[in-house]
């Protein structure tokens, strides 16, 4: 008889079959695919398939975090509430992280929320069976630290490029991390979301995106943006987004390739 961690993952290969795994069983997470495929194993008995609806609660704030969640398509957003019901977006976090971060340094909540502001797809597991394989693996916590300190970086660099850069520029950044999130160039994300990303009211965001859309760099049409020329958004981005994306492969880029190396030997 298959015992309960075999049934766990049979349960999940059918459920999702090649879509969220490849043909070597690895999920298209890319942190997870950062991990030696011992440790993949080791969550993949656990993780379950989830669909990431828009405005779907991740975690409340003040509330126990029940799941840890790996995105393989969309965007969470971490949010921040003021006591008048005012509320500004201060992270977000795609394919190239996890949801859940106070877990894995040891609490199960946190004075902020996280939403989905991108649908999509994912994988997700109890904080406690997460919690539990960290112990376990020395290697896997070490990766996920890593990116804790990606996502603590994005934070920082975000407070900065508030300061510092003008609506149009951060549009185009916050529009390219978006896109290097998702399978396409069309997506998802309404006004309401990308006015609380770029801490504007709605009618600065019309202005921004009415501006990109006259250069030719994007469609915007009912909530629905199409990236029509990536090359132009990057010209007109602030520095940030460079600068984040090369943190992110100094700290975490080159922990695929070794472990690819090491695998080969």
């Amino acid at each position: 008889m298959l015992n309960r961690a075999q049934r766990r993952s049979n349960k999940y290969k059918r459920a999702r079959g090649m879509a969220a795994v490849n043909s070597d069983n690895r999920a298209h997470n890319r942190l997870l695919t950062y991990l030696v495929q011992e440790d993949q194993e080791r969550l993949l008995q656990f993780l379950e398939p989830v669909e990431l609806e828009y405005k779907r609660p991740l975690y409340d704030a003040d509330e126990r975090i029940e799941f840890v969640h790996f995105i393989e398509s969309g965007v969470g957003s971490l949010v921040c509430a003021m006591a008048d019901g005012r509320a500004a977006e201060v992270g977000t976090v795609g394919n190239e992280g996890v949801i859940g971060l106070p877990v894995l340094l040891g609490d199960d909540r946190a004075p902020s929320s996280m939403y989905v502001q991108v649908p999509g797809r994912g994988l997700r597991m109890r904080a406690r069976a997460f919690r539990e394989q960290l112990e376990q693996s020395p290697r896997m916590r070490a990766v996920m630290l890593r990116y804790t300190h990606v996502f603590f970086n994005q934070i920082a660099q975000t407070a900065a490029c508030a300061h510092f850069h003008s609506l149009e520029q951060r549009c185009c950044r916050w529009l390219l991390m978006t896109r290097d999130r998702m399978p396409s160039d069309t997506f998802l994300l309404t006004h309401e979301f990308l006015a609380m990303m770029l801490g504007v009211r709605r009618a600065g965001v019309s202005v921004a995106a009415g501006g990109l859309q006259r250069a030719g760099l994007i469609r915007y049409h009912r909530g629905r943006i199409t990236i029509l020329d990536r090359k132009g958004l990057e010209g007109r981005a602030c520095e940030c987004y460079a600068v984040a994306k090369a943190e992110f492969d100094r700290l975490l880029g080159f922990v695929g390739a070794r472990r690819r190396n090491a695998e080969r030997l």
